[in-house]
């Protein structure tokens, strides 16, 4: 399902030099995010083809995919028009569309549905953040963690993307917020000691590896404390999660700013 965050014509094919190490695997491994597999790994060949400073980064940044670029590369056709080149960019860009926005992080509050539509109340409803140490894992531009840290003792905005942490440093400094800190960490993966926080959410995070991300973000929880789920409203409907529900999850649900369906969850740690 394309997401419609960004017209490729506002793109430039060197976005891919700023994706980090994970994003460029995850691409290479799921050859993005199209239906059409076969098209996306023609566009991505003939794309790479002709940007030979993007397939040098693919290959620095992350070795182990050098075998899949090799594999593009000679499956794709060597000359092509210049409309074919420029269609097998755009393809390749909007493949990956929450990738590429997160290049630009300044515009994803204006094109994101689920940062434009969203209240901050969602995330006031869920558990109490007064005076907590709250953990926000997969920050992206900071929805919910700006939104903690008005009420919340501390909060520690977790991100795996470097323009997204860059991002909210600035923003942090030019509001003077005292009580947020930002830091490299992946939800399988949290840089934190156990029972560490009294609330960890996230929003559009888990669900690639359920068993490992629910452990970790549990690991990292206090006894009594909460884990939310919080994804933001959407221009379509969303589903409930059964994965969450099954796990002792509480699920709630609202009507959102686009009149459709919006499931958010909670779950109280006892350990």
């Amino acid at each position: 399902m394309n997401l419609n965050w960004i017209d490729p014509k506002d793109y430039s094919f060197n976005s891919f030099l700023l994706l980090e190490r994970f994003q460029i695997r995850l691409m290479m491994e799921q050859g993005g995010w199209r239906n059409d597999t076969a098209a996306w790994r023609q566009s991505m060949g003939i794309a790479l083809n002709a940007n030979p400073a993007v397939k040098w980064y693919f290959l620095q940044r992350c070795p182990e995919c050098a075998p899949i670029v090799a594999e593009l590369i000679a499956n794709a056709p060597a000359a092509v028009e210049p409309e074919q080149l420029k269609s097998a960019e755009a393809y390749t860009l909007v493949s990956v569309e929450d990738f590429i926005i997160y290049t630009n992080p300044a515009r994803m509050a204006e094109k994101c549905d689920f940062i434009r539509g969203w209240h901050k109340e969602r995330l006031f409803e869920l558990a109490d953040l007064t005076g907590k140490t709250v953990l926000d894992v997969g920050a992206g531009s900071g929805r919910l963690s700006f939104a903690a840290a008005e009420k919340a003792a501390w909060v520690y905005a977790s991100e795996p993307v470097g323009t997204l942490r860059e991002f909210m440093r600035e923003r942090i400094a030019a509001e003077g917020i005292q009580n947020m800190r930002v830091l490299d960490g992946l939800v399988t993966e949290l840089p934190f000691p156990d029972d560490t926080f009294d609330i960890v959410m996230s929003g559009h995070v888990l669900g690639d590896d359920w068993e490992k991300e629910l452990a970790e973000i549990e690991r990292v929880t206090r006894p009594g404390g909460w884990l939310l789920d919080c994804p933001g409203d959407s221009e379509h409907d969303m589903r409930p999660s059964p994965a969450l529900t099954e796990r002792g999850w509480e699920e709630r649900h609202y009507v959102g700013s686009f009149g459709k369906d919006v499931f958010t969850h909670r779950k109280r740690v006892k350990k």
